[in-house]
């Protein structure tokens, strides 16, 4: 009886492992492995003609109540809109408008990647840069307004201000005057 069992024990195990996988198990192939997935997220469109976008993401911007004027500026396929609002509006509202604007270009297939900007001085740069492009001057107009930019964004740290030194010692703006030692 004991040799039976061992031996039904035995014919069991060697018939359980000796199975193929079944459709619900893992293959083993490594070409059925992968996984095909599609991408859902929308590709940017190629800007060819930036006047034409920038003029059409304008008059989307422009045609939402409260918003005065609008100026857009292409880079590559990215496109920037600077709205001016009316002056009467209060914070609240301005952030309510520039969202309507920001709804509004990402029913458009170019603006959906926009930027949306109520910035006073932005706006201005922007309309700097685009009178710039349209005469002619696009390097150039981009490079200055960008500079002018990242001047105002640049913090002015007082301890980083030097102050020319002459050759005759330290003068009354001299910072070691205070008590520290020169090394």
């Amino acid at each position: 009886m004991r040799l039976l069992c061992v031996f039904s024990l035995v014919l069991t195990l060697a018939v359980g492992c000796s199975q193929a996988p079944k459709s619900g198990a893992p293959s083993q192939d490594t070409n059925q492995r992968q996984v095909k997935v599609q991408q859902i997220a929308p590709q940017k469109l190629e800007i060819k003609d930036s006047k034409a976008v920038a003029d059409r993401l304008e008059s989307l911007a422009t045609s939402i109540p409260n918003v005065e004027s609008a100026h857009c500026v292409v880079f590559g396929n990215t496109a920037v809109v600077g709205i001016n609002l009316r002056k009467d509006l209060d914070r609240a509202k301005v952030g309510t408008v520039k969202y309507s604007v920001a709804e509004a270009l990402k029913k458009d297939p170019y603006g959906v990647n926009a930027i949306v900007t109520a910035d006073l001085d932005l706006d201005q740069r922007l309309r700097n840069i685009r009178d710039n492009i349209s005469a002619g001057r696009p390097i150039t107009g981009f490079a200055e307004q960008m500079a002018d930019i990242m001047g105002r964004a640049m913090p002015q740290l007082p301890r980083d201000i030097r102050n020319p030194q002459d050759n005759t010692g330290p003068g009354p703006n001299d910072a070691n005057q205070a008590g520290n030692p020169h090394p």
